[in-house]
């Protein structure tokens, strides 16, 4: 019986403008399974996945080096490839919501409401990589300290994040987080995965999502309030289909078993399942570059290149006093746990 040993390797992946030096670092399990991050963005890279016929693909949309990471963020629509997204995910209707009887404002970047964090986000900072565990069940710890009125958030948040390559082939993201003041928080992932690899288009991949209901939204892409049902309608994936060309919507997790969603490839027999303990699951099919930006390899990546199931709470939950509270006090702790299960037929 022959393994893979699993380790990890640490390298220099570039300089930030100001000379700061940001590290790649590679996790694999004994069957094969290699995951990439970088510390900026505390972001996914690449997730190489070996196949029953002996190939291995790489399942995650990302870039070859930092200054395509950095000027990403400035396209028209930034893709946040592998991202992990703070303070908050999604968006917040105009950039404002209450908290304690006082009204906060917070930058603005997406048609006059803030989107993923703000300005410049969690996506964007460099991280500090705490530990790395090698050997089985490997995993790297990172964390970031958001300062006080950071994009104009209250509280210093203090953020723990940890990767780990389980030996069952699960990616397992766990996310710690305590603050010195009530303030609001909603993290979350943001790889686009390809079971076909990626440089392929994702359409012909079957799509299940574990839910009932969905948020109507504006045409802003800003919660109602009103939940939907899913039954019959474009996004009905209670029973798997093909993966549709546009979606960009927040699915109920409301099923007790955790499952949230799953992608299935018919041609590389390769199944992936999202697990979460969050109440939403927001889908997004996307990674376009516009052809500004070469992705992994010199691929383009387009408007189907990749799948994103951004497992969180609902966007703009801050002001919608009957969706699931999204304020972290001081002295409590905020944890978010998904696992993206691999499974080759």
């Amino acid at each position: 019986m022959s393994y893979f040993k699993a380790d990890f390797s640490k390298k220099l992946f570039g300089l930030m403008p100001d000379g700061e030096a940001v590290f790649s670092f590679e996790l694999s399990n004994k069957n094969g399974m290699q995951l990439k991050i970088i510390n900026f963005g505390a972001a996914i890279v690449a997730l190489k996945m070996p196949l029953k016929n002996g190939n291995t693909i790489d399942v995650v949309l990302g870039f070859d080096n930092l200054e395509a990471y950095i000027n990403s963020y400035e396209l028209e629509s930034a893709p946040y490839l592998g991202a992990t997204i703070g303070r908050f995910a999604g968006r917040i209707d105009a950039g404002a919501f209450n908290l304690n009887d006082k009204t906060f404002h917070l930058n603005k970047n997406n048609n006059g409401h803030s989107l993923h964090g703000g300005m410049v986000s969690f996506s964007q900072k460099v991280w500090k990589v705490k530990k790395v565990n090698y050997g089985s069940n490997p995993s790297i710890t990172l964390t970031y300290f958001s300062p006080n009125k950071e994009e104009n958030y209250p509280g210093d948040l203090t953020v723990e994040l940890i990767y780990t390559l389980s030996e069952e082939n699960e990616l397992i993201i766990e996310y710690k987080a305590t603050t010195t003041e009530d303030t609001i928080v909603n993290l979350t992932h943001h790889s686009y995965f390809n079971l076909e690899g990626h440089n392929a288009m994702v359409t012909d991949q079957k799509l299940f999502v574990n839910a009932e209901k969905l948020l109507e939204k504006t045409p802003d892409d800003i919660p109602t309030g009103r939940f939907l049902r899913v039954a019959n309608g474009t996004f009905d994936f209670t029973s798997p289909r093909e993966c549709p060309s546009k979606i960009d919507n927040t699915f109920v997790l409301e099923n007790e078993t955790e499952l949230a969603a799953s992608l299935f490839s018919e041609n590389n027999n390769l199944k992936m399942s999202v697990y979460t303990n969050q109440p939403g699951v927001h889908v997004y099919v996307g990674g376009n570059c516009f052809n500004a930006i070469k992705g992994k390899e010199n691929a383009d990546y387009h408007s189907t290149s990749g799948i994103c199931f951004e497992t969180q709470n609902f966007p703009d939950a801050p002001n919608h006093p009957h969706f699931p509270s999204s304020i972290l006090k001081s002295k409590e702790m905020y944890y978010h746990k998904t696992i993206y299960k691999f499974q080759s037929f």
